[in-house]
């Protein structure tokens, strides 16, 4: 029961960390209903165990090197540019092409795709596995597989509820999906997106 509690408290923590990863989520769901924001939390979970398959095997040996800190930092900040640029400058004027009841949902695969790619590659997310991986296995002593795995699912459990619970109060919103409405979310998140990748590319050393 303990580890399972653990699991939770680390699970809340990411849950409420604001930034690129929550805004995309909240728009997608205000933008094309609570189904797409559950995908995307799928994406985002997927994500999550890849990375903790991937600290928990030991791989965290070469992510702790100082210079692959920096190139991932300056990989994390390009794609999140682009994904901001595409926000500001393109996703409005083709929404604008469109009423809002021509607004069409995409194929799962790509809202689960954009939850797996805003997460995987938003560098504070893998450091934030690499140091619990670290924590689990050396202060709390969950070294055994049944343990990892305990506390880890727990974790991620965790984590796509609060999505879930974020991705339906943000559905609530959709009466209130005007054009306009639309338009100044896309420019949030495009605004959101960019600044998160300014600090990443300017200080790589400090954005992770």
């Amino acid at each position: 029961m303990e580890i399972i509690l653990n699991g939770v408290i680390s699970g809340i923590v990411l849950a409420i960390l604001v930034g690129p990863i929550f805004f995309t989520l909240v728009q997608t769901s205000i933008e094309y209903g609570f189904r797409a924001g559950f995908l995307v939390a799928v994406g985002i979970s997927i994500s999550d165990m890849l990375y903790i398959t991937i600290s928990y095997l030991g791989l965290y040996q070469i992510t702790e090197n100082e210079r692959f800190k920096i190139y991932l930092s300056y990989t994390g900040g390009i794609v999140l540019l682009c994904f901001g640029v595409y926000y500001l400058l393109f996703k409005n004027r083709k929404m604008l092409q469109n009423s809002t009841q021509e607004i069409k949902a995409h194929s799962p695969l790509r809202y689960i795709g954009k939850g797996f790619i805003m997460n995987g590659l938003t560098p504070t997310v893998l450091i934030f596995w690499i140091g619990t991986v670290g924590v689990a296995t050396t202060e709390l002593g969950y070294d055994t597989p049944r343990k990892a795995i305990l506390f880890f699912a727990s974790i991620v459990v965790t984590v796509f509820t609060t999505d879930l619970i974020k991705a339906k109060l943000a559905d609530k919103l959709r009466h209130i999906m005007t054009p306009k409405f639309i338009y100044v979310l896309n420019i949030i998140l495009g605004v959101v997106l960019v600044l998160f990748s300014c600090k990443l590319l300017l200080f790589p050393s400090r954005g992770i």
